[in-house]
């Protein structure tokens, strides 16, 4: 079902705007991360995993639905299709899994929080749960990246179901028969 422009340019605005804002909170995510695991000052490091916290609850989960929610609405309205293109796919599988580790990466952020609240954090307390935060905020980045090339990029390659409705509709148009395959 394809939208109306105007609708189609909003959708298409506010997926743009949640994928950019979330990619941008999650590139300041990873420079709080390593000022934390870096910074000499015991009460900065605190305040910096308070502020990992709420800038991940609070910005980053919202805008990943968000870009999940307007990404699915975008492919659903548009000729590219949620199921016609492996770009389509591959992005939508990178979306899914970049959401859900967020979700499981946000439990450690958590805890680092928690501990900054209770102590104040040396060089070797919850030293791994810190590292992690940064590694996994650098894959993070990696992987928005990827999604950001595929959406530009948009490499060639149509699924079984594509190629079908494409010889469909060429059979609606007049083109000749569907072929089947």
């Amino acid at each position: 079902m394809a939208m109306a422009p105007g609708v189609r340019k909003l959708a298409l605005t506010a997926h743009v705007a949640s994928s950019v804002g979330w990619f941008g909170s999650v590139a300041a995510f990873l420079v709080l991360a390593v000022v934390g695991l870096t910074g000499p000052d015991a009460q900065r490091v605190s305040g910096t995993y308070f502020a990992l916290e709420v800038l991940g609850r609070y910005v980053i989960v919202p805008l990943a639905f968000a870009s999940l929610a307007t990404g699915l609405v975008q492919s659903l309205g548009t000729t590219w299709g949620l199921l016609r293109h492996y770009w389509v796919l591959v992005k939508l599988a990178l979306t899914v899994l970049a959401t859900f580790l967020l979700l499981l990466h946000m439990r450690v952020a958590d805890q680092v929080a928690d501990a900054a609240a209770r102590t104040e954090l040396s060089g070797s307390d919850v030293g791994a749960m810190r590292v992690q935060l940064v590694v996994d905020a650098a894959a993070a980045v990696a992987v928005l990246l990827t999604t950001t090339a595929l959406s530009v990029y948009k490499p060639r390659g149509i699924t079984r179901y594509g190629w079908r409705m494409r010889q469909e509709q060429r059979a609606e148009r007049g083109g000749g028969p569907a072929v089947s395959g």
